[in-house]
This record gives C-alpha cells, structure tokens and sequence, in this order.
C-alpha cells in the first residue's frame, strides 16, 4: 500500500510563491512517475506537472510553465513544487499522484496514477 501526504498549501498574494510538498511512504519500487494536478471548483483534475522517477525527465502544462518547478528528494521519497509568480487563475486543490503499474496512458492523464494524495488548497489572492 501506498501513501501520499501532500503539505504545502495555503493563501498568497498574486506574484508569491509556494512550495508544496509530497511524502509517499510504503511500496518505492517500481514507480514510474509522481505527477501533480489541480482541480477547480466544478472542473475535473488538470495536469499540472509530473516526474519520471527512475530517471530525471520533468513535464509541465503550457498554463505553469516557466513558473513551476519540480524537484525530488530521493532519501525521503518526497516530491516539491516549486510555484513561482502564482496567479489568482492558480487557484484550486492540488492533488499530488503516484504510478505504479505503467498502464500506457499518458503522463499527463489522471488515469495512469493509482494513488492520489488527500488535496491541499492553494488559495491565490489578487
């Protein structure tokens, strides 16, 4: 079994940053990207970003990048986003997502991950 402990969240003003954080505990082998998403009131969870965690390969949605950054830290099997330059349009729950089984579906889909974490707000002020 797998868990996802996302942290990080939280209310900024338009310009600020945030840093979210991922903790995955249990099963570490065999994984193969850890991805983020976002969901806005009444949308489904878009891509937001994702990592291909036997390698170093890094993707981003056109929306965040050159603001977002991911980063990885392999001894505490955590994942950070890095959210630069944040718009009042960032606004939503972010969910942060493991794969385990490479299922053939994109990186960028919701249907590749098994495991989600529980949301964390990130609230953008203008």
């Amino acid at each position: 079994q797998v868990q996802l402990v996302e942290s990080g969240g939280g209310l900024v003003q338009a310009g600020g940053s945030l840093r979210l954080s991922c903790a995955a505990s249990g099963r570490t082998f065999s994984r193969y990207f850890m991805g983020w998403f976002r969901q806005f009131p009444g949308k489904e969870r878009e891509f937001v970003a994702a990592i291909y965690w036997p390698g170093t390969s890094t993707y981003y949605a056109d929306s965040v990048k050159g603001r977002f950054t991911l980063s990885r830290d392999n001894a505490k099997s955590t994942v950070y986003l890095q959210m630069n330059s944040l718009k009042p349009e960032d606004t939503a729950v972010y969910y942060c997502a493991a794969d385990y089984n490479n299922r053939g579906f994109s990186y960028y889909s919701v249907s590749r991950y098994d495991y989600w974490g529980q949301g964390t707000q990130v609230t953008v002020s203008s």
